[in-house]
């Protein structure tokens, strides 16, 4: 049974999955770092921000990064639990990402009007997840759990889920997972690396992002 509905999100999952070929997985350890290094990505053609919920700052960088960009669609990773969705969306998030499934945490999510990616990593839990209405799934941690060949063989009894494979994903595999039919973005924190934050260099988190716009997806996406 699908869960208890809530009034449409303001962006669907498919909306956050198809907007760009990759969605950051952001961990910010500065406040003052949120809003430069959002403004950096939205520059570079990526809008769709998951910050996760890794850091005691994570829930304060996703308040700026809404009131400030708003030209960014700024999500919550690793929402957990549902107090994490509850205050992922009181921070202005506007979509979840976990890196599990459970449907607590999805009625959360739908309570709140968050989009959520639930995070799966075997046939049974992408059954749970669809029982409870969701299609559109994160593969996670992508590489640990099969990768590409294990992202092929769901494509058979799974043809009508999307999945965006995340953890082990980097700049140089990028591109096999996004032509799999049934991938319609990749999760990667190669966007934003650490050091790029330490010193505040935000030309070069523009260019990474600017080049991960333009990695081709499949037709089918």
């Amino acid at each position: 049974m699908a869960l208890n509905a809530h009034p449409q999100a303001p962006f669907t999952a498919l909306q956050v999955m198809q907007d760009a070929p990759v969605i950051p997985v952001i961990v910010l350890n500065d406040v003052a770092h949120a809003v430069p290094m959002a403004l950096a990505l939205v520059a570079g053609g990526i809008r769709i921000l998951e910050v996760t919920l890794r850091t005691p700052q994570a829930l304060a960088c996703i308040e700026g990064i809404a009131k400030a960009v708003p030209d960014a669609v700024v999500g919550a990773g690793t929402v957990r639990t549902p107090a994490d969705a509850k205050a992922a969306a009181n921070a202005g998030a506007k979509f979840a990402v976990s890196p599990g499934y459970t449907a607590a945490v999805g009625q959360a999510c739908r309570d709140q009007g968050l989009s959520l990616l639930p995070g799966v990593a075997t046939g049974s839990e992408i059954m749970m997840a669809q029982q409870d209405g969701f299609t559109e799934l994160k593969f996670f941690p992508a590489m640990q759990a099969g990768g590409l060949a294990m992202l092929k063989a769901w494509g058979g009894p799974f043809f009508d889920v999307r999945f965006c494979p995340t953890g082990g994903v980097t700049s140089q595999n990028a591109i096999e997972f996004l032509s799999l039919p049934n991938v319609a973005c990749v999760g990667g924190s190669w966007l934003v690396p650490a050091d790029a934050l330490a010193q505040g260099d935000w030309a070069r988190i523009e260019k990474l992002a600017r080049e991960a716009s333009q990695l081709e997806r499949s037709a089918f996406n």
